[in-house]
């Protein structure tokens, strides 16, 4: 016997798209927009980056990075694909950590959320420059070990790293706090002015600073009785 309500079974169905693909699209777009910022960046000389770590040649790279990423929608699981298709991919054929690390930094000071988590423990190269100008509203939280130039400017915001540092974290940096879990390099702290520095492991040895507060081990080193700020 032929069913009766096959006719309009067959009439009321419809092909719909499948919202994960519409999704894993979107996405794809997004991520592809974001990597052509970062290939603007390095056309615009921000590879001096690599021979020159210079604050002017930093300050100038961020600025590029900031017209780069204008207008694109993004979120914090973009900014941790977009690490490790640099790492990862031949859509970009080098990765550069400074400039890398300048345009990671404006993505995530200008994202929409306000904490964000990057778990970077996979990552074959340590990423320098990661957490440039952290903003009071900001929270970063990186899972990995980082670079050279961690926190530099910091203004305001809070970085944790759950791993350890190189040389130069936290440099020039005016408030907020960068908590460390293991161990940092040399010139912790070089040109900080204010802010908090906690570093749960070793610290090879500090930069000249002017003032904020740098913990190792929960001891306070500076400011100590035997090292005094220091006056650029």
């Amino acid at each position: 016997m032929k069913n009766p309500f096959e006719a309009f079974h067959q009439a009321g169905v419809r092909k719909r798209e499948i919202p994960l693909d519409k999704i894993l699209k979107s996405k794809e777009e997004t991520l592809s927009t974001i990597l052509k910022g970062y290939e603007d960046l390095l056309k615009n000389e921000a590879k001096d980056l690599v021979w020159l770590m210079q604050y002017s040649t930093v300050i100038k790279a961020y600025s590029i990075a900031e017209k780069g990423i204008e207008g694109i929608e993004y979120t914090a699981e973009d900014i941790e694909e977009f690490c490790y298709a640099l790492d990862h991919s031949d859509q970009i054929p080098y990765l550069i950590t400074g400039p890398a690390g300048v345009y990671i930094s404006a993505l995530c000071n200008h994202a929409k959320e306000e904490e964000i988590y990057l778990h970077l423990r996979d990552l074959t190269v340590k990423i320098n420059l990661l957490g440039y100008r952290l903003p009071t509203d900001k929270k970063l939280i990186v899972e990995g070990n980082v670079g050279d130039f961690t926190g530099i400017g910091l203004d305001g915001g809070e970085f944790i790293i759950e791993g350890s540092g190189k040389n130069y974290t936290g440099a020039g940096m005016k408030r907020g706090r960068i908590i460390v879990r293991h161990n940092l390099g040399f010139n912790t702290g070089h040109g900080m002015t204010g802010g908090e520095l906690i570093v749960g492991g070793r610290i090879k040895g500090l930069g000249k600073i002017v003032g904020g507060k740098i913990y190792e081990r929960d001891q306070l080193i500076f400011p100590h009785e035997g090292i005094k700020p220091f006056s650029f």
